[in-house]
């Protein structure tokens, strides 16, 4: 009976031990507004839409402590459209994030998935006072669409902090039989993040080839294209009053500014995507009593090529905190297109369908 009591207590014990060196965490968003667009083709839309200022989600991530300062991490995470319980892309039901990997104090961290670019992360973490949401978002007119935003088949590696600084690497493999290279992609990243500055400055290479050697369908064939190359700088500094942001970027050859909106005729006229522009935005959050956010931006797309086709998009939005995790909102941006751009105001989900559009809407955390 004795040597019974000793054998539980101590299987007990390694129980809580083991418990305490893994961690696996469910979380979600929930995020639904009422969406009203003006401008298009189409005519005005008014919708009840999902994921306006940041995409509804259903996640998992954990750890496991392997001892000697490192650690197995992963993370699993599928987007929702909250307005109809779909999912917010058809068969894939962890299309936001996929993945595992290895993280070690001294070392950084290793990761293999579908991941975000380097790209996006300093456009949504540091540049954009709207965070990629909201119709002021800068998805609207910034290289931010496709496989810029998240890169299949990725490996990620990701330093550690010093003196504020840290720098990413990502290399997604095109998996193309007969050419390495063919729809392969990769991205490095440098940030610096010490008291009230943080930025970045990043860049963005993509080969959107396919193969001469893959087997495909008759109506598809092999293409051959130059390097779509990005370069971005985004910075963001809190003076406590007031944060300012700023970001611009440089995109040159073929999808190296893929459209977010990939209708052919947001405006009854044909549109096709820039292979030469600049991008620029200027920007602010205010702070407004305890639970209060002002958030504006002016955002500009100088597109380099003959056709001249430039855009401006003003936004301004509020953002109310009714608690830590529940917030409420409304925005408003208008695009004004230039010689026959067909740029468009969505928001952190949708691409849109004319140049303006308000969202007032609701967003929960867990």
């Amino acid at each position: 009976m004795k040597k019974s009591l000793i054998t539980i207590a101590a299987l007990g014990a390694l129980s809580n031990v083991a418990m305490a060196q893994s961690n696996v965490t469910i979380y979600g968003l929930l995020d639904a507004a009422v969406v009203s667009e003006r401008g298009g083709a189409a005519g005005s839309v008014t919708k009840l839409t999902g994921g306006v200022s940041s995409a509804s989600r259903l996640g998992f991530k954990g750890t496991e402590d392997l001892g000697g300062g490192l650690s197995a991490v992963f993370v699993l995470e599928e987007g929702v459209l909250i307005d109809t319980g779909s999912q917010d892309s058809a068969g894939q039901a962890f299309n936001r994030q996929s993945y595992v990997g290895l993280s070690s104090k001294d070392a950084g961290t290793i990761t293999l998935g579908r991941q975000y670019t380097m790209l996006y992360n300093a456009i949504q973490q540091v540049g954009d006072p709207f965070g990629a949401g909201y119709a002021g978002t800068a998805k609207n007119l910034f290289p931010v669409a496709g496989a810029e935003i998240r890169a299949n088949n990725a490996v990620v590696y990701s330093s550690p902090k010093i003196n504020g600084f840290s720098g990413d690497a990502m290399y997604s493999l095109g998996e193309q039989a007969g050419n390495n290279s063919a729809g392969r992609q990769f991205g490095l990243g440098l940030a610096y993040a010490n008291g009230p500055l943080n930025a970045r400055l990043v860049y963005n290479n993509k080969n959107s080839d396919t193969s001469n050697n893959t087997v495909v369908a008759p109506a598809i064939v092999a293409s051959s294209h130059d390097i779509g190359r990005n370069v971005l700088f985004a910075a963001n500094y809190d003076f406590s009053v007031a944060k300012a942001y700023f970001m611009f970027g440089s995109d040159k050859g073929f999808n190296s500014a893929p459209l977010y909106n990939t209708t052919a005729k947001p405006y009854g006229s044909a549109f096709a995507a820039s292979v030469d522009s600049n991008d620029l935005l200027i920007g602010t959050t205010v702070p407004v009593g305890q639970s209060g956010t002002v958030m504006a931006s002016y955002l500009r797309k100088n597109d380099k090529t003959s056709f001249n086709q430039d855009a401006d998009q003003y936004g301004i939005g509020y953002s109310y905190a009714l608690s830590k995790r529940t917030s409420t909102y409304v925005a408003y941006a208008k695009i004004k297109n230039k010689n026959g751009a067909g740029y468009t105001v969505g928001n952190n989900t949708e691409a849109g369908t004319g140049d303006k559009a308000v969202n007032i809407g609701m967003k929960h955390t867990f």
